[in-house]
């Protein structure tokens, strides 16, 4: 009983308290040229132009997030005004507190997904505690460039990929059924809902299938697709305006001429590589590899309008990357 209690504590701190402390650390220990954010007393106009405008749910929750903590720091926390004035303004605690819900909740679900069918490696606690807590350090590395959009898409991304694998082991509709309207509602938090597609399509997408005649797949697919396009496109129909556009701006040059840029771009090539060469089997390798494949057309938009310095955007391939590598595929791999 009293190791069943202990392991229960250890899991809690290891899962949620450690991650939320690094986390504190990078939002409050660090500063960079993104924490301009740290001076807005409210939620910034550009939130609800240009691109961000269709992130509609996490502009609704900071919205929601700096009106709490004006509450908080005019009432029941007032005895704290002048400490949280000097850190930052009721925006940014808000934007803060927010992120860390969602950064628990990711860690939480990681925490899930290193538990499915893992490679003998991760059945040892140790060796799963390590990973985890990589994967952790990658996110928080990302938070230099803080925004109120990328960890709330990443909670769902991840749940996505949590999804897929529990239909690949159940074979259960119930977990497509969620898959496809989780992918709907995170499309109303950021594009990158798409990648769940993406990685639904590696995990299950073989060539063999197609010459055999098998399209199961592609049906399967169908859904998906939909159910990222409606929104999508529905929210461009919507939100008309004359300073709301598809993309911030076209950065392919800076990319490219930038070494800032091109150091983040080396850091991503080689993270990503890495990763590929830590697949011991072959099933993990080709799931990898169709992975990236079908990520390509995220990757030229990252290219084109995203910034290689903002390593966040690599984020979620790094993690699926790590998912895939300790994932045991084989024998599972028909549909």
């Amino acid at each position: 009983m009293l190791k069943k209690n202990d392991e229960k504590i250890n899991g809690f701190l290891f899962i949620i308290v450690l991650p939320l402390l690094i986390f504190a650390m990078s939002y409050y220990g660090f500063e960079s040229s993104y924490t301009r954010l740290k001076i807005s007393e409210r939620t910034p106009d550009f939130l609800f132009s240009s691109v961000y405008a269709y992130r509609v749910i996490p502009n609704y929750l900071s919205v929601q997030m700096t009106d709490l903590m004006f509450y908080l720091i005019n009432g029941p926390l007032s005895f704290f005004r002048d400490f949280l004035s000097k850190n930052g303004t009721p925006f940014y605690h808000g934007l803060f507190l927010m992120n860390s819900v969602f950064f628990i909740l990711c860690s939480v679900v990681l925490n899930m997904i290193f538990k499915l069918k893992a490679t003998p490696f991760l059945l040892n606690l140790n060796a799963r505690r390590i990973i985890h807590l990589l994967s952790v350090f990658f996110i928080v590395l990302t938070q230099y460039a803080p925004t109120n959009c990328d960890t709330i898409a990443l909670f769902c991304y991840l749940t996505g990929v949590f999804f897929t694998l529990k239909y690949l082991l159940t074979h259960k509709n119930i977990f497509l059924y969620l898959l496809t309207g989780l992918i709907a509602l995170s499309t109303l938090v950021r594009e990158t809902a798409c990648i769940n597609i993406a990685f639904f399509a590696a995990v299950f997408f073989t060539i063999d299938d197609l010459k055999k005649g098998n399209y199961q797949v592609i049906w399967k697919l169908i859904p998906l697709v939909i159910a990222f396009l409606v929104p999508y496109l529905g929210l461009r129909a919507m939100l008309v305006q004359d300073e709301t556009t598809f993309v911030e701006g076209f950065y392919i040059n800076r990319n490219f001429s930038s070494p800032f840029n091109l150091a983040g771009l080396l850091f991503a090539v080689t993270v990503l590589y890495f990763i590929y060469k830590l697949c011991a089997d072959k099933e993990n390798r080709e799931v990898f590899g169709k992975y990236l494949f079908f990520c390509i057309p995220y990757l030229v938009m990252i290219t084109l309008v995203g910034l290689f310095w903002e390593i966040r955007l690599f984020l979620p391939l790094i993690l699926t990357g790590i998912i895939i590598v300790y994932h045991q595929f084989k024998k599972t791999s028909e549909i």
